[in-house]
Parts: C-alpha cells; sequence; structure tokens
C-alpha cells in the first residue's frame, strides 16, 4: 500500500490573467512580453517581499503558497496595487489584470508541489473575483481578523465547480478594486434597466483594407439581428450601435451613454485567405468579462464563414448572459429584487436540483408572476419546475405535477407562441408523459424559434436518448455544448449522454458520463441513478451499492416502481434492462 501523502495547512494564492484568450489573440508577442516584465518586475519580488514560493505557472496563471494568511492577503493587494500603477500608460485593450483567490486550507505535498481541497477552493474563489479584484475564503477572513486594513464585502454561499459543499466568499475592498476610467474612485452606479440590455459595437476591421469593412459590418448585423430573436433582452438597434463606428471608444462609456449592461466588441483581421475574429462580452455594471473567444477560419465561403461565426459568437452571448444575471440576482438583498431578479434567482435555485431549491424556485416564480403579470418566460421557469417535481418524486403525485407543468407551459405558450422556452417546457411535459413523439415536434418548433437556443438541442438530446436514438441524441447533445460549454445545466446534458449510452447498451460509456455529470453537479441525483443502473448490468456490484447509497440519500425511499414511472425510456427492452441494473445494486421493489 502506497504511503499516504504528507499534508500541512497552508494559505494559497490563485491568479489569474483575465481574458488572456483575447490578449493573445490581438497580439501574442507583445502579451507575452508584457506578461514576462510584470513577473520579473513586479510580482516576483513582491511574492519573495512577502516570504511566499512560486509553486508553479500555469501559462496564463500562478499557484503560490504561503505560511503566513497575512503574507497572502497582502502580497495580493500589493500586486493589484502595482497592476494599477503599471497599467496607467497601457491601452485599454492591451492592459493585463489578474483575478486573485486565495484560501486558508489543508493541502497534501509531493516533492514541490500541492493538491487537494485547499488548492481547488482557492482556484474557484480566482473566477469568482472581478478584474483586479481579490476574493477570499471565509477561513481567510476570520484568520486575518483585524490585522490589515482592509474593508470585505460578504459575497454569501457560493456554489462551485467541483467543491460538494457551498463556499463562503468575501471580496476584498481595497484601493485597487475602485474601477473607473481613469482607474480611480468608484465605478458608475449602472442600473440602466429592470431586464439585461446589451449593445452591439461595430466589429473592428483591422486588415488594413477598406474593403473588408463589408465582412466586419456584416457579422456586426447578423449578431444584432440574431440576439433580437431573443425577447427576454433589449438590443441597441443597428444605427445607434454604428454611431460607434471607426471610434476608439471604452465599453464602460459606452454602457453608460447607451443605458445597457452588457456590451459586446471584437475585431476581424484578415491575411491572405484566413480570417481571424475575436469576440469578447463584456458585463460594464460589474466591469469583467463575461466571455471572450477566437476564431480563426479559411474563407473559401465567405458568407458561410459569417454565418457560422455568427451562429458561434450568439450561441455563448446569449447563455453568458443568463448565467451573468442569474449570479447578479442571487448576490442581490432579498427586499430589493424586482420581478426579472425573482426570475433570475430562480433559475440559480433550479440548477441546483434539490427539493429545497426547488421549493424556493416556485416561490420566487410566484412573486415575479404577481409582479409582472403575463411574464412568459416565469411561467416556463415555473412549469420545468414542476417537471423536476414529477421526475425526482418532489411533488404532492406525480400526476399532479405533471398536470401543473402542462397547465403553466402552456400559459406560457399561449402569452408568446414564438417564446422558445414556452415550447420547451411543453416538450418536456411531453416527455415525461411518456408522448416521446410529442416531445421531439415540441421541441423541434423550439428550434425553429430560436436555432441557438442551448436548451432547446439539449432536452431535443434527451428526448432521443430515451426513445434509442443514441447517434441523433449525441448530435443534438454535442450542439447544445459547443453552444454553452459551461452551461449550468450542463450535468443534466452528460446524464442524458450517460442514459442514451446505456439505452444503446454502452455501459462502460454510462458509467463514464454519469461520473461527468457528477463533477459538474454532484447534488444532481439522474446521474447517479443511471451510474448505479450501468454498474449494476456491468457486474460491478460494490461501485452500484455506493452509487444507490447517494442516489437514496438524495432521494429517499425511491423504488423500483417509482423510477418505472420517473425515467421514460420508450422501448420496453430498455426500460426493463434499467430497472434490472437498479434491482441488482439492490433498490427495492
Amino acid at each position: 500500500m502506497a504511503e499516504p501523502l504528507p499534508r500541512k495547512l497552508a494559505a494559497i494564492l490563485y491568479a489569474d490573467v483575465v481574458g488572456y484568450s483575447r490578449l493573445m489573440g490581438a497580439d501574442e508577442s507583445g502579451t507575452l512580453v508584457r506578461l514576462k516584465a510584470h513577473r520579473k518586475e513586479l510580482i516576483d519580488p513582491t511574492i519573495a517581499s512577502h516570504r511566499g514560493r512560486m509553486v508553479k505557472l500555469m501559462g496564463d496563471g500562478a499557484l503560490i503558497e504561503f505560511a503566513s494568511v497575512v503574507d497572502a492577503l497582502a502580497c495580493a493587494v500589493d500586486v493589484q496595487r502595482g497592476m494599477v500603477e503599471r497599467n496607467k500608460e497601457e491601452p485599454q485593450e492591451q492592459r493585463i489584470e489578474f483575478r486573485i483567490g486565495i484560501n486558508l486550507g489543508d493541502v497534501m505535498i509531493e516533492g514541490d508541489d500541492i493538491y487537494g481541497d485547499g488548492v481547488n477552493v482557492a482556484a474557484r474563489l480566482e473566477g469568482l473575483a472581478q478584474p483586479g479584484g481579490i476574493c477570499i475564503s471565509e477561513s481567510v477572513r476570520t484568520a486575518v481578523g483585524n490585522k490589515l486594513s482592509f474593508d470585505y464585502e460578504s459575497m454569501g454561499e457560493q456554489q462551485v465547480k467541483n467543491i460538494a459543499e457551498p463556499v463562503r466568499a468575501y471580496r476584498v475592498l481595497s484601493d485597487s478594486t475602485a474601477k473607473s476610467d481613469d482607474r480611480s474612485g468608484k465605478a458608475p452606479a449602472l442600473e440602466p434597466s429592470d431586464k439585461p440590455s446589451i449593445a452591439v459595437l461595430p466589429f473592428t476591421n483591422m486588415s488594413g483594407d477598406p474593403e473588408q469593412e463589408y465582412f466586419s459590418d456584416g457579422i456586426t448585423e447578423d449578431i444584432i439581428t440574431a440576439l433580437s430573436r431573443f425577447n427576454w433582452f433589449f438590443v441597441i438597434s443597428r444605427n445607434t450601435s454604428f454611431t460607434y463606428r471607426g471610434v476608439a471608444v471604452d465599453a464602460k462609456r459606452v454602457a453608460r451613454e447607451l443605458g445597457v449592461r452588457y456590451v459586446l466588441e471584437g475585431s476581424v483581421r484578415k491575411a491572405g485567405n484566413r480570417v481571424r475574429i475575436t469576440a469578447q462580452l463584456i458585463d460594464a455594471g460589474a466591469d469583467h468579462h463575461v466571455w471572450a473567444e477566437r476564431y480563426d477560419r479559411d474563407l473559401d465561403d465567405i458568407f458561410a464563414v459569417q454565418d457560422e461565426i455568427t451562429q458561434r459568437i450568439i450561441g455563448s452571448v446569449a447563455p453568458g448572459i443568463l448565467s451573468a444575471e442569474m449570479q447578479r440576482a442571487h448576490h442581490k438583498d432579498v427586499e430589493t429584487l424586482d420581478a426579472w431578479d425573482r426570475i433570475m434567482r430562480a433559475h440559480w435555485h433550479l440548477a441546483r436540483f434539490t427539493i429545497e431549491d426547488n421549493a424556493s424556485a416556485r416561490r420566487l416564480l410566484a412573486e415575479a408572476a404577481q409582479i409582472e403579470a403575463g411574464s412568459a418566460l416565469a411561467l416556463g421557469d415555473l412549469a420545468m419546475i414542476h417537471a423536476w417535481d414529477a421526475v425526482w418524486g418532489w411533488g404532492i403525485s406525480r400526476d399532479q405535477s405533471l398536470a401543473a407543468a402542462a397547465e403553466a407551459a402552456r400559459r406560457a405558450v399561449a402569452i408568446d407562441e414564438n417564446n422558445a422556452w414556452g415550447h420547451i417546457a411543453l416538450g418536456l411535459v411531453d416527455l415525461f408523459s411518456q408522448r416521446n413523439d410529442e416531445s421531439v415536434r415540441r421541441l423541434e418548433r423550439a428550434i425553429d424559434l430560436s436555432p441557438n437556443d442551448p436548451n432547446a438541442h439539449a432536452y431535443l438530446g434527451l428526448t432521443h436518448a430515451l426513445s434509442g436514438n443514441y447517434d441523433v441524441a449525441v448530435a443534438e447533445l454535442d450542439e447544445a455544448t459547443r453552444l454553452s460549454p459551461r452551461d449550468p445545466f450542463l450535468a443534466v446534458w452528460c446524464m442524458a449522454r450517460g442514459v442514451g449510452a446505456f439505452a444503446a447498451e454502452r455501459y462502460e460509456e454510462a458509467v463514464d458520463w454519469a461520473k461527468k455529470s457528477i463533477e459538474e453537479n454532484p447534488r444532481f441525483a439522474g446521474a447517479y441513478r443511471v451510474l448505479t443502473a450501468a454498474c449494476g448490468q456491468l457486474g460491478r456490484i460494490d461501485e452500484a451499492k455506493v452509487a444507490l447509497d447517494e442516489l437514496l440519500r438524495q432521494m429517499p425511499g425511491l423504488t423500483v416502481q417509482a423510477t418505472r414511472q420517473q425515467v421514460p425510456l420508450k422501448r420496453p427492452g430498455d426500460l426493463g434492462r434499467y430497472l434490472d441494473g437498479l434491482r441488482k445494486a439492490g433498490l427495492p421493489e
């Protein structure tokens, strides 16, 4: 038996460059030169002066260990202050900024490297920090106490990826976190509207060829048109957006002038028969990048490239805004929530997959419907919640939950026939009512209305997976993941791949996808049910029993008969094998 790795308590600082892909896409060599200079002249000396140890560099990130949590936080603040000074003379688009997360926790030691949840939590806290900001765990806040003269703002409990329990986080308020156009003072208080709004700035033609303006303008116009099909946020018109064409502007200033919350900007650079397109979505109120990407393509068919890039950008922008709005609503004081905030907060609860969160989401949506009568989005969400009640046995009865889901979904569609979310909800009601073919028709209608909606593709994939159409299911689920690779419902999509693989008798694949689903969200009971059934069919009974124990912890009282009602596998043979796998693990009848 291998000796266990030694452990110790350490303060872990995790830092990452904001918008690294965007910076590298715009100026690869220049970015590397500037980053190396920052490390040599500021970061490394600051770490040394605070008695830190650089564990490793990871391209655009760094993992640093301190014996003292006070040293770790003081070092982080000094680095962020130093970067503010160093960035003063840099053009806005070339500024390098860091996000920093700090955790105090137990780590495992292997050579010069360190591992464990102590490190993982620090990395997740970094992702919660604002550009130029610092996010710390409760253990750091407690240990530092009043030893440093900074203020701290509670961010509440944060559910972060691959960490089972929520992490209570704090934002460090030092002069380095103040944001404005001149890097001093506070960020402007930006509350332009109750619902999210976006301005798409004309993509910059960086090719030096005036004839390429039509290509960059065409992409901009197509994005504006496509975004306008989403009826849950407001898009500034083309005529207004194009007044900024050819003008170097700051996204925050644009947001102030147009009264929008988000700004999408990008560039096009053509060389020979190749084109490089970059795009970035900026949350102007929080002053950080929600999403950024670079696309390199051959121009064999310029219009095909334009259409493809437009679709890819749209598929990332809408989920990015939705995710940002969910986080924004979750951090607001409950007393200040308007109807939209309640809907977004309900979305946050909906993605957590617990009976308590479902109940909280249901309450918030009922309040939203009272504030804003006739909200198709709220009714579609409410239908989804009742559908989850039916699937997981959280309602009074399966039939009552499905009936309530159907009523809410039909009301959503009646209010707005072109609302894709209402059709998605109806499709799920049909699926869980074992009307698989009708579900396919409903979800295909949703895709017709909103071709880039990842949820429509994902749930169509789930329907095909449960119907035994594995290849079609995989294609739809792959499309959903391509459109929204960091979606809060990825756990459901991975589970759908798993149940589809099970129906195709690819049990090893089913196990792999169930485990990926658990990695995305360990609270999602559906993954454990697929894992139990697949391991049971593979004869891996001990592993199946472990999965079943967790399944029953999350779904106490679950039986084979209840599963027969809850899992709408279309082909009797598939359902029989699924239930048999659960029986082998010990699920009672």
